[in-house]
């Protein structure tokens, strides 16, 4: 364990709150900029050095996160007032002996990290004890007993890892001979070795929707507050496209206000948390929660007064939050595999004028490695109109251009 921190400078911090954040990957650059604007110190930890967030962070640390005491010891000697959680793989019987303490909040709460990273735990919270409808679902350990759930079940049919990245993994079935190359795909996916898969009849829906979901505490205890609806899809492995609002029925949306609340309540904490939902008309089935802010959400960059990494702050630090869209907005976000180049020696300046030169347009570019996800981020393309099918046609310009840098 390696780490920079000065004690001089931790005293005379001592009256403002300190967070200490582990997983230090773009998404948390963004949100270490949304804590410090509210006042507070940030400590960004990683596995590696340099990471994204620690180039803008108070103090760094590196450690192995998997690593019960290399955690538990850093928290001991920084004693941060929060403790916030934003990698995949953490320690979480360290921070669920820190959560027990009482003397420093852990955000997501240990249950929920630990939930994160197990889609059989989470699945089985959803439809079994909180009884919110979910696609009809199964588990399997070994190739003979997901070649006996095919058979059941019938096909096509989703196999998905039970911890790994949304998407990472995952296959399709349609016939009986795909099931043992997908067996193997999805015991491969993810950091965390694993031996059984979670398969999934396909049901047709009209789109796939992030709920963002602030859980905070109120004069009278919990409050749940939503966001604009976000759709969002995969455009193939290398790009993710989102858009806020996204229109659902009266009944939908009160059948989606209804998932996030039982299941945000039931993981409780404070923050934000991406629920995601399938819908179909009227009808709305769970499908998974992020407890943390995440790619679909970046368009809230630009469509919302406070974005989805100013929520979570405020929400962690006990503030005000609202969720007023301003706009209709659409991101698309780019990825690529974690030994890509940052550009393939284009004219940054030119290609980023060029994106820009788009009606109402934004765009982030991640240039430092990020370890933190199996894909790497490059970069976010970011428009605004007055509705969000233009600003789905704009982000998509702005992302073409991007494009030439990768």
């Amino acid at each position: 364990m390696s780490e920079t921190t000065d004690d001089a400078t931790i005293s005379d911090e001592s009256s403002q709150p300190t967070v200490m954040l582990l997983g230090s990957g773009e998404l948390s650059r963004e949100l270490t900029l949304a804590f410090q604007r509210l006042g507070a110190v940030v400590i960004a930890v990683d596995r590696y050095a340099d990471a994204p967030a620690q180039g803008v962070a108070d103090r760094t640390a590196v450690v192995k996160m998997n690593d019960a005491d290399a955690v538990t010891a850093l928290i001991e000697k920084e004693r941060p007032r929060y403790v916030v959680s934003e990698a995949n793989v953490i320690a979480a019987d360290a921070l669920i002996a820190v959560a027990e303490r009482g003397d420093i909040e852990v955000f997501p709460t240990p249950r929920s990290t630990r939930l994160s990273l197990d889609r059989e735990g989470l699945r089985r919270l959803a439809a079994d004890e909180l009884g919110l409808p979910t696609a009809p679902f199964w588990f399997a350990s070994s190739v003979d007993e997901l070649t006996a759930v095919a058979n059941h079940a019938g096909f096509p049919l989703v196999v998905k890892p039970i911890a790994a990245a949304p998407g990472e993994g995952e296959s399709v079935l349609v016939r009986s001979e795909d099931v043992e190359p997908a067996w193997h795909r999805a015991i491969a996916a993810g950091r965390i070795p694993h031996n059984r898969v979670m398969a999934e009849t396909v049901v047709e829906v009209d789109f796939e929707v992030t709920l963002l979901t602030i859980r905070t505490v109120g004069p009278t205890g919990p409050v749940v507050h939503f966001c604009e609806p976000i759709g969002h899809r995969q455009l193939g492995g290398d790009s993710l496209e989102s858009w806020q609002p996204q229109q659902l029925t009266p009944a939908a949306l009160d059948a989606a206000k209804s998932i996030g609340a039982r299941i945000v309540n039931s993981l409780g904490g404070r923050g934000v948390f991406g629920v995601e939902v399938l819908v179909r008309g009227d009808e709305v089935y769970f499908d998974n929660v992020r407890p943390r802010p995440y790619d679909s959400g970046l368009v809230t960059l630009r469509s919302q007064r406070l974005s989805q990494f100013e929520l979570h702050a405020r929400a962690i630090l006990g503030l005000a939050v609202d969720t007023i869209m301003i706009s209709p907005g659409a991101a698309e976000v780019s990825y690529a595999g974690a030994d890509a180049t940052d550009s393939r020696g284009a004219d940054v300046r030119a290609v980023v004028a060029e994106a820009l030169a788009v009606a109402e347009s934004d765009v982030r570019l991640f240039g430092r490695p990020d370890e933190t996800e199996a894909r790497r981020r490059l970069g976010v393309a970011l428009a605004t109109a007055p509705d969000p099918i233009i600003a789905r046609d704009r982000a998509r310009r702005v992302s073409a251009a991007l494009r030439k840098l990768w």
